[in-house]
Protein backbone atom coordinates (compact mmCIF):
# COMPACT_ATOMS: atom_id res chain seq x y z
CA UNK A 1 0.00 0.00 0.00
CA UNK A 2 1.40 3.57 -1.10
CA UNK A 3 1.09 6.56 1.15
CA UNK A 4 -1.23 9.25 0.53
CA UNK A 5 0.73 11.13 -2.16
CA UNK A 6 1.23 7.60 -4.18
CA UNK A 7 4.63 7.05 -2.74
CA UNK A 8 6.32 3.85 -1.79
CA UNK A 9 5.63 2.76 1.40
CA UNK A 10 8.27 3.61 4.12
CA UNK A 11 9.74 0.34 6.25
CA UNK A 12 12.72 0.69 8.53
CA UNK A 13 16.18 2.65 8.94
CA UNK A 14 19.27 1.26 9.34
CA UNK A 15 22.29 3.52 10.15
CA UNK A 16 25.30 2.15 7.54
CA UNK A 17 28.57 4.25 8.30
CA UNK A 18 27.14 7.94 7.99
CA UNK A 19 24.26 7.03 6.25
CA UNK A 20 20.73 6.11 7.27
CA UNK A 21 19.66 3.45 4.76
CA UNK A 22 15.84 2.26 4.34
CA UNK A 23 14.42 -1.31 3.69
CA UNK A 24 10.89 -3.30 4.27
CA UNK A 25 11.64 -6.46 5.80
CA UNK A 26 8.52 -9.28 5.08
CA UNK A 27 8.69 -12.06 6.95
CA UNK A 28 6.60 -15.71 6.02
CA UNK A 29 4.23 -16.86 8.68
CA UNK A 30 6.66 -19.31 9.82
CA UNK A 31 10.18 -20.09 9.68
CA UNK A 32 11.72 -19.04 6.78
CA UNK A 33 13.41 -21.39 4.37
CA UNK A 34 16.22 -18.24 3.68
CA UNK A 35 16.54 -14.99 3.00
CA UNK A 36 16.18 -13.06 -0.13
CA UNK A 37 17.68 -9.37 -0.75
CA UNK A 38 16.04 -7.75 -4.15
CA UNK A 39 18.57 -4.98 -5.32
CA UNK A 40 17.08 -2.58 -7.16
CA UNK A 41 18.67 -1.01 -10.34
CA UNK A 42 19.29 2.60 -11.12
CA UNK A 43 17.73 5.59 -12.50
CA UNK A 44 15.74 8.89 -11.59
CA UNK A 45 12.96 8.10 -8.44
CA UNK A 46 14.01 4.13 -8.17
CA UNK A 47 13.34 2.85 -5.32
CA UNK A 48 13.57 -0.96 -4.14
CA UNK A 49 9.21 -1.29 -3.48
CA UNK A 50 9.26 0.09 -7.38
CA UNK A 51 11.12 -2.11 -9.15
CA UNK A 52 10.10 -5.14 -6.88
CA UNK A 53 6.44 -4.59 -5.63
CA UNK A 54 5.34 -7.17 -7.59
CA UNK A 55 7.50 -10.33 -6.81
CA UNK A 56 7.99 -10.12 -3.13
CA UNK A 57 4.45 -12.00 -2.55
CA UNK A 58 5.22 -14.93 -4.25
CA UNK A 59 8.62 -15.24 -2.54
CA UNK A 60 7.27 -14.61 1.27
CA UNK A 61 4.25 -17.41 0.28
CA UNK A 62 7.24 -19.54 -0.73
CA UNK A 63 8.43 -19.71 2.55
CA UNK A 64 11.61 -16.62 2.31
CA UNK A 65 12.24 -13.97 4.46
CA UNK A 66 12.47 -11.05 1.68
CA UNK A 67 14.72 -7.87 2.41
CA UNK A 68 13.79 -4.90 0.00
CA UNK A 69 16.46 -2.59 0.41
CA UNK A 70 17.17 1.10 -0.98
CA UNK A 71 20.73 1.91 -1.75
CA UNK A 72 22.18 4.59 -1.04
CA UNK A 73 21.13 7.68 -3.09
CA UNK A 74 17.80 5.99 -4.13
CA UNK A 75 14.75 5.20 -2.01
CA UNK A 76 13.91 6.76 1.36
CA UNK A 77 17.79 6.43 1.77
CA UNK A 78 20.24 8.96 2.35
CA UNK A 79 21.72 10.53 -0.64
CA UNK A 80 24.84 12.63 -0.42
CA UNK A 81 26.08 14.56 -2.88
CA UNK A 82 29.68 14.96 -1.88
CA UNK A 83 31.34 11.17 -3.21
CA UNK A 84 31.18 9.15 -6.01
CA UNK A 85 28.51 5.93 -6.23
CA UNK A 86 31.02 3.53 -7.21
CA UNK A 87 29.83 -0.47 -6.91
CA UNK A 88 32.08 -1.00 -3.95
CA UNK A 89 30.30 2.00 -2.22
CA UNK A 90 26.66 0.46 -2.80
CA UNK A 91 27.83 -3.54 -1.73
CA UNK A 92 29.63 -2.58 1.10
CA UNK A 93 26.81 -0.51 2.56
CA UNK A 94 24.33 -2.78 1.59
CA UNK A 95 26.18 -5.59 3.27
CA UNK A 96 26.45 -2.82 6.30
CA UNK A 97 22.96 -2.80 6.36
CA UNK A 98 22.56 -6.66 6.65
CA UNK A 99 25.33 -6.75 8.99
CA UNK A 100 22.86 -4.08 11.19
CA UNK A 101 19.77 -6.49 11.28
CA UNK A 102 21.23 -9.93 11.72
CA UNK A 103 21.30 -11.42 8.44
CA UNK A 104 24.18 -13.99 7.53
CA UNK A 105 23.52 -15.88 4.76
CA UNK A 106 21.41 -14.77 1.94
CA UNK A 107 20.34 -14.92 -1.66
CA UNK A 108 20.68 -11.82 -4.14
CA UNK A 109 18.51 -11.32 -6.72
CA UNK A 110 19.73 -7.72 -8.35
CA UNK A 111 18.21 -5.33 -11.69
CA UNK A 112 20.92 -3.34 -13.71
CA UNK A 113 22.54 -1.27 -11.05
CA UNK A 114 21.34 -4.05 -8.28
CA UNK A 115 22.70 -6.57 -10.61
CA UNK A 116 26.47 -5.11 -10.82
CA UNK A 117 26.04 -4.56 -6.76
CA UNK A 118 25.18 -8.50 -6.25
CA UNK A 119 27.51 -9.33 -8.51
CA UNK A 120 30.40 -6.92 -6.91
CA UNK A 121 29.13 -8.22 -2.89
CA UNK A 122 29.25 -11.66 -4.58
CA UNK A 123 33.12 -11.75 -5.22
CA UNK A 124 33.74 -9.93 -2.54
CA UNK A 125 32.15 -11.95 0.26
CA UNK A 126 31.64 -15.55 -1.55
CA UNK A 127 30.96 -16.67 2.03
CA UNK A 128 27.62 -14.86 2.52
CA UNK A 129 26.23 -16.11 -0.76
CA UNK A 130 23.84 -18.89 -1.25
CA UNK A 131 22.45 -18.06 -4.73
CA UNK A 132 22.64 -15.42 -7.17
CA UNK A 133 20.05 -14.00 -9.41
CA UNK A 134 20.44 -11.68 -11.84
CA UNK A 135 18.33 -9.24 -14.48
CA UNK A 136 20.29 -7.56 -16.73
CA UNK A 137 22.97 -6.61 -14.52
CA UNK A 138 25.41 -3.70 -15.31
CA UNK A 139 28.65 -3.93 -14.44
CA UNK A 140 30.09 -6.32 -17.17
CA UNK A 141 30.67 -3.80 -20.32
CA UNK A 142 32.80 -0.83 -20.62
CA UNK A 143 31.16 2.60 -20.39
CA UNK A 144 31.14 2.95 -23.57
CA UNK A 145 28.37 0.12 -24.94
CA UNK A 146 26.22 1.31 -21.76
CA UNK A 147 26.16 4.73 -23.62
CA UNK A 148 25.66 3.66 -26.66
CA UNK A 149 22.30 2.13 -25.70
CA UNK A 150 19.29 4.20 -26.50
CA UNK A 151 17.70 3.96 -22.95
CA UNK A 152 20.59 4.89 -20.82
CA UNK A 153 21.23 8.13 -22.91
CA UNK A 154 17.97 9.25 -22.56
CA UNK A 155 17.99 8.64 -19.03
CA UNK A 156 21.14 10.25 -18.00
CA UNK A 157 20.70 13.25 -20.32
CA UNK A 158 17.49 14.33 -18.95
CA UNK A 159 18.31 13.37 -15.64
CA UNK A 160 21.77 14.72 -14.51
CA UNK A 161 20.79 17.57 -17.19
CA UNK A 162 18.13 18.90 -14.87
CA UNK A 163 15.10 18.92 -17.39
CA UNK A 164 13.15 15.79 -16.22
CA UNK A 165 9.55 16.51 -15.63
CA UNK A 166 6.67 14.03 -14.87
CA UNK A 167 6.05 13.96 -17.93
CA UNK A 168 9.98 13.33 -19.02
CA UNK A 169 10.24 10.72 -16.04
CA UNK A 170 7.24 8.53 -17.99
CA UNK A 171 8.58 8.68 -21.23
CA UNK A 172 12.40 7.62 -19.71
CA UNK A 173 10.30 4.62 -17.92
CA UNK A 174 8.18 3.40 -21.28
CA UNK A 175 12.11 3.15 -22.85
CA UNK A 176 12.59 0.06 -20.53
CA UNK A 177 9.60 -1.96 -21.15
CA UNK A 178 8.56 -3.58 -23.87
CA UNK A 179 4.95 -2.74 -23.59
CA UNK A 180 3.93 0.58 -22.20
CA UNK A 181 1.00 -0.51 -20.31
CA UNK A 182 3.18 -1.61 -17.58
CA UNK A 183 4.24 2.24 -16.49
CA UNK A 184 1.26 2.62 -15.00
CA UNK A 185 0.18 6.13 -13.23
CA UNK A 186 1.07 4.41 -9.57
CA UNK A 187 4.23 3.83 -11.12
CA UNK A 188 5.21 7.09 -12.14
CA UNK A 189 3.65 8.54 -9.12
CA UNK A 190 5.83 6.57 -6.69
CA UNK A 191 9.30 7.49 -8.50
CA UNK A 192 8.15 11.07 -8.97
CA UNK A 193 8.16 11.33 -5.12
CA UNK A 194 11.03 10.12 -4.73
CA UNK A 195 12.99 12.04 -7.60
CA UNK A 196 11.53 15.32 -5.51
CA UNK A 197 14.72 14.39 -3.11
CA UNK A 198 16.96 12.86 -5.47
CA UNK A 199 19.84 14.85 -6.18
CA UNK A 200 21.37 14.73 -9.87
CA UNK A 201 24.81 13.82 -8.30
CA UNK A 202 23.68 10.45 -7.68
CA UNK A 203 23.46 9.31 -11.29
CA UNK A 204 26.10 11.87 -12.12
CA UNK A 205 29.20 10.47 -9.89
CA UNK A 206 28.08 7.27 -10.53
CA UNK A 207 31.12 5.02 -11.42
CA UNK A 208 30.71 1.34 -12.54
CA UNK A 209 33.87 -0.77 -13.48
CA UNK A 210 33.40 -3.54 -15.97
CA UNK A 211 33.79 -6.89 -13.82
CA UNK A 212 33.55 -9.03 -16.27
CA UNK A 213 37.29 -10.55 -16.17
CA UNK A 214 35.87 -11.03 -12.70
CA UNK A 215 32.92 -13.22 -13.38
CA UNK A 216 34.93 -16.60 -13.61
CA UNK A 217 35.46 -16.18 -9.67
CA UNK A 218 31.87 -16.33 -8.71
CA UNK A 219 31.21 -19.61 -6.57
CA UNK A 220 27.98 -19.90 -5.92
CA UNK A 221 25.05 -20.79 -8.81
CA UNK A 222 23.90 -18.28 -11.06
CA UNK A 223 20.27 -17.39 -12.26
CA UNK A 224 20.43 -14.75 -15.07
CA UNK A 225 17.36 -13.25 -17.01
CA UNK A 226 17.70 -10.53 -20.29
CA UNK A 227 14.72 -9.35 -22.07
CA UNK A 228 15.80 -9.50 -26.00
CA UNK A 229 14.10 -6.25 -26.75
CA UNK A 230 16.34 -4.22 -23.58
CA UNK A 231 17.14 -0.91 -24.60
CA UNK A 232 19.11 0.13 -21.67
CA UNK A 233 21.57 -2.87 -21.52
CA UNK A 234 22.82 -5.07 -24.32
CA UNK A 235 21.29 -8.76 -23.94
CA UNK A 236 24.39 -10.04 -25.65
CA UNK A 237 25.40 -9.60 -21.59
CA UNK A 238 24.13 -12.75 -20.58
CA UNK A 239 26.51 -15.17 -23.05
CA UNK A 240 29.03 -13.74 -20.22
CA UNK A 241 27.57 -15.02 -17.57
CA UNK A 242 26.78 -18.27 -18.75
CA UNK A 243 29.99 -18.72 -20.29
CA UNK A 244 31.82 -17.43 -16.88
CA UNK A 245 29.99 -18.49 -14.02
CA UNK A 246 29.86 -22.08 -13.36
CA UNK A 247 27.02 -23.62 -12.25
CA UNK A 248 25.02 -21.41 -14.38
CA UNK A 249 21.94 -20.58 -16.70
CA UNK A 250 20.27 -17.62 -18.63
CA UNK A 251 16.85 -17.18 -19.97
CA UNK A 252 16.14 -15.06 -22.28
CA UNK A 253 12.49 -13.36 -22.72
CA UNK A 254 10.85 -11.97 -25.88
CA UNK A 255 8.91 -9.04 -25.77
CA UNK A 256 10.00 -8.01 -23.27
CA UNK A 257 12.46 -4.83 -22.10
CA UNK A 258 14.91 -4.06 -19.36
CA UNK A 259 12.52 -5.14 -16.08
CA UNK A 260 11.61 -9.03 -16.71
CA UNK A 261 10.24 -9.27 -13.25
CA UNK A 262 7.82 -6.53 -14.31
CA UNK A 263 7.04 -7.51 -17.96
CA UNK A 264 6.96 -11.38 -17.02
CA UNK A 265 6.15 -11.78 -13.64
CA UNK A 266 4.62 -14.80 -12.84
CA UNK A 267 7.30 -16.75 -15.41
CA UNK A 268 10.38 -14.57 -13.14
CA UNK A 269 8.54 -15.88 -10.12
CA UNK A 270 8.19 -19.52 -10.78
CA UNK A 271 11.80 -19.68 -12.38
CA UNK A 272 13.37 -18.16 -9.44
CA UNK A 273 11.76 -20.33 -6.97
CA UNK A 274 12.25 -23.15 -8.69
CA UNK A 275 15.65 -22.18 -8.89
CA UNK A 276 16.29 -21.66 -5.24
CA UNK A 277 13.96 -25.20 -4.14
CA UNK A 278 15.54 -27.64 -6.77
CA UNK A 279 19.05 -26.53 -8.22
Amino acid sequence: MTTQNGAPPRGAFQQVQDLSLHYNDYRPSGDAAGTVVFVHGSGPGASGYSNFKKNVGAFVNSGYRVIVPDLPGFGYSDKPTDRDYTTTFFSEHLLGLLDGIGVDRFILIGNSLGGAVSIRLTLDHPERLEKLILMAPGGIEELATYMAMPAMKRMIDNFVGGALDREGLRNVLKTLVYDEVHVTDALVDERWAILQNQPPEVLGRMIIPNMEAELAEIACPVLCFWGVDDELLPASGGAKITRACRPSRNVEVANCGHWVMVEHTRMFNAACLDFLQND
